[in-house]
């Protein structure tokens, strides 16, 4: 995710690598509809915002390569977050909320997926900043557990019992294309602003990501901190409306 910036220029005839691995701990917001069972039976919408609070593992990390202007970029991100919650109204039946007097006990799990592999060009490299185009794929893969017991009087709704587990399991695939790059602070180049932004569609309705930052360049590679940001927007037909991952990122990467 952080660019060659700091880097010094090798020849063009040479590889150049970079590895990074990066922490990241996004706020999760979105909203999932849970089937209960066959026929008319009402979903269980959950708005993820209102119940995350425990990241349970995470691994983050980014293999950059160049070769003159062009180059290959990938990155992988996993998170398994859940939380459990009891008598709790941040939940919905169907399309309307909760009657009075109901109340609902739920244990949620969501493992999450992305992968990005992309091919780069330099458009730009001066000592004051280098950009980069990038265009490729990137992967989403969403598992959502939740696992429910429903206390009160549901009254009319059909619910087929007052427990149950539902999943929602989904992997979409979409072309992106994007700039990252950074811009230099100090003449000795070791104070950089890394940027960079997405978009994309395909399998999903709509993808965006953004980071904007700042880096410290040293012999050995670069630490940066920046803030990130990654949407979906789903299709019409899919049981996730949409999911937005937004949060502090703190990087290291080497370079050889």
């Amino acid at each position: 995710m952080v660019p060659f910036a700091s880097q010094a220029q090798g020849a063009a005839d040479s590889w150049q690598w970079r590895a990074s691995i990066y922490g990241w701990l996004p706020s999760i917001d979105g909203k999932t509809h849970f089937p209960t069972g066959g026929g008319n039976a009402p979903t269980i919408d959950i708005d993820a915002s209102s119940i995350l609070d425990a990241l349970k593992f995470t691994f983050m990390g980014t293999l950059e390569a160049r070769k003159g202007q062009w180059g290959l970029f990938t990155d992988v991100i996993y998170l398994d977050v859940g939380s459990d919650v009891a008598g709790s109204r941040d939940f919905g039946i169907g399309p309307a909320p909760l009657p009075a007097g109901v109340n609902m006990n739920g244990s949620y799990d969501l493992k999450t997926w992305v992968w990005t592999l992309a091919g780069t060009y330099g458009v730009s490299s001066t000592p004051g900043n280098s950009t980069e185009l990038l265009a490729g794929m990137r992967m989403v893969n969403l598992k959502q557990t939740l696992d429910w017991t429903v206390n009160g009087n549901v009254g009319p709704l059909n619910l087929p019992g007052r427990s149950g587990r539902s999943q929602v399991d989904a992997t979409k695939w979409d072309a992106v294309v994007g700039l990252k790059g950074a811009a230099t602070l100090s003449a000795d180049r070791r104070w950089v602003l890394p940027y960079y932004v997405d978009i994309g569609a395909g399998q999903t309705k709509f993808t965006w990501q953004a980071l904007a930052g700042v880096g410290y360049a040293f012999d050995w590679g670069t630490a940066t901190l920046a803030w990130r940001y990654l949407d979906y927007k789903f299709k019409s037909d899919a049981p996730i409306e949409d999911i937005n991952f937004s949060g502090p990122f703190l990087g290291f990467s080497f370079r050889w």
